[in-house]
C-alpha cells in the first residue's frame, strides 16, 4: 500500500477487518434524560489525542432497552466516524472505566482476535502516523468542519505487525510515555486547583476581609481601543501573538507595542489577557481594550490578577443584542480594589510562581508527547526494532 513503503522482515501485512472477531458497528444515540440514572452513554468529546476521557458521558434513558445492544464491555475498541478532519478515526481501549456504558451513533466499535494482536500495540498503532494518514486521505464531507469515514474505510485500515512478542515489547515500551504523560497531567491538574485557590485566598477572600482602597480604572491607566487592521499588514513582522490565550486574533498590525507589558481586556468580557513585551510582540485588534500608562501605586502584574479574578463581574458590563460588548465608558469606572503596593507585589509574586510551574509542567508535557509521537513512527513501522529481553 502507498502509506507502507516497506514491510520489515518477520512483519506481515493485513487489514483490520481480518484482524477483528466481531462485525465494526456503529452506536446508538438515545434522547438523553437531564440526571443521572446509573447508565451512562459517550460522547466525541471521550475520545481525546492521548486517550480516555472518563468526563462529559451523558445519562442513558433506562426505558428504551435498545441501548443494551450497545452496551461496552473491557476489550472493545472504539473508533469516531465523523470529526473535523484531524479528530475523525480517533481510536481508544475501553477498558471498563465507566459501568453500565454504552455508545453513541458518530463512533463505531470493534474487537479483535487476541491471538493475532496485542491490544495494546494495536490502539497505538492506529494512533500512528501511517493509520492516521490513510484515515484522513479516505475522509469526505461536503463541510471541512466535520468530515466522515465509513466502516469499510475502517476495514481497510492497513495493519503493520510484529511477532506478538515485540508487539508486546512495543506496546510496553511505549506505556513508559503514556505513564509519564498522565502523571504530568493529573499534576497539572492539581497545580492549576492550587491555582485558583490562591486566587480566591489572596485577592477575592481579601477584598471582601480587607480595608483594601477602592478606585476606578481610569484614575489608575488609561484605556485604549485596539485597531483593526488588514491580514497584509502582518507580512513584514513573521509571527503574532493574541491577547487572549493564544487564539488566532479577528485584526492584525504591524504596529507592535513597544511598552514594557501591557493589560487587555476582550470587548466581550469573557478574557483578560497579559503579555510582557520583553519576551513576546503582542497583537491590539479591534475586540481588546489595552490599559496603559499604569500608576507608580499599582504593580501591573497584581492588577492582571485582580481583573482575571473578575471576569465575570466584568462580562456583566455588557450591552446590546446579538453578540453583546462592553462600552469603553464602563471598563473606565470599573471599580478596582487595591491594597498597599508592598502586598500587591507580594501577591503578584505567588501567583507568578504558580504559574510558572505550571507552565513548566505543559512544557514537560508537550516534550513527552512530541517523544513519544517519534517513538511512534520508528517503532511501529519497524525501523526501529524492540529487542523483546531490552523491555523489563
Amino acid at each position: 500500500m502507498k502509506f507502507i513503503d516497506k514491510i520489515p522482515d518477520s512483519w506481515e501485512l493485513r487489514t483490520l477487518k481480518s484482524l477483528t472477531t466481531k462485525e465494526i458497528q456503529n452506536g446508538y444515540s438515545p434522547n438523553c434524560p437531564d440526571k443521572p440514572t446509573g447508565n451512562w452513554i459517550l460522547s466525541l468529546a471521550n475520545l481525546t489525542e492521548t486517550g480516555f476521557n472518563i468526563t462529559g458521558v451523558k445519562p442513558a434513558p433506562l426505558n428504551d432497552t435498545k441501548i443494551n445492544e450497545f452496551l461496552l464491555e473491557p476489550g472493545d475498541f472504539l473508533i469516531s466516524r465523523s470529526n473535523t478532519i484531524d479528530k475523525v478515526g480517533r481510536v481508544i481501549l475501553f477498558q471498563g472505566e465507566i459501568p453500565n456504558c454504552s455508545y453513541p451513533d458518530l463512533l463505531m466499535r470493534f474487537r479483535v482476535n487476541d491471538e493475532d494482536v496485542t491490544r495494546k500495540y494495536l490502539e497505538n498503532y492506529l494512533k500512528g502516523i501511517v493509520a492516521r494518514k490513510y484515515i484522513q486521505s479516505c475522509a469526505s464531507g461536503t463541510s471541512v468542519s466535520m468530515v466522515k469515514i465509513n466502516k469499510r474505510t475502517v476495514e481497510k485500515i492497513p495493519v503493520l505487525l510484529p511477532p506478538l512478542p515485540e508487539q508486546k515489547a512495543i506496546a510496553e515500551l511505549l506505556s513508559t510515555w503514556d505513564e509519564a504523560i498522565e502523571k504530568t497531567e493529573r499534576l497539572i491538574e492539581a497545580k492549576e486547583k492550587r491555582f485558583k485557590w490562591l486566587v480566591d485566598y489572596l485577592i477575592i477572600d481579601k477584598c471582601k476581609n480587607q480595608k483594601w482602597g477602592k478606585i476606578k480604572l481610569h484614575e489608575i491607566v488609561k484605556v485604549v481601543k485596539g485597531q483593526q487592521l488588514n491580514r497584509s499588514d502582518l507580512l513584514d513582522n513573521g509571527k503574532y501573538y493574541a491577547l487572549n490565550g493564544g487564539v488566532e486574533p479577528s485584526g492584525y498590525t504591524n504596529n507592535w507595542n513597544t511598552l514594557e507589558n501591557t493589560i487587555t481586556i476582550s470587548e466581550g468580557g469573557n478574557s483578560c489577557g497579559y503579555v510582557n513585551f520583553n519576551r513576546e510582540k503582542f497583537w491590539s485588534g479591534g475586540h481588546c481594550y489595552s490599559l496603559l500608562n499604569l500608576k507608580s501605586d499599582l504593580n501591573n502584574e497584581f492588577l492582571f490578577y485582580y481583573l482575571k479574578s473578575q471576569e465575570r463581574k466584568i462580562m456583566n458590563l455588557r450591552v446590546g443584542s446579538g453578540l453583546p460588548n462592553i462600552q469603553r465608558k464602563d471598563i473606565e469606572n470599573l471599580i478596582v480594589m487595591k491594597p498597599r503596593i508592598e502586598e500587591q507585589k507580594q501577591i503578584a509574586e505567588i501567583l507568578n510562581i504558580a504559574i510558572i510551574e505550571i507552565d513548566i509542567l505543559k512544557q514537560m508535557m508537550k516534550k513527552y508527547k512530541e517523544q513519544k509521537r517519534g517513538l511512534m513512527q520508528k517503532l511501529l513501522t519497524g525501523q526501529w526494532r524492540v529487542k523483546c529481553d531490552d523491555v523489563p
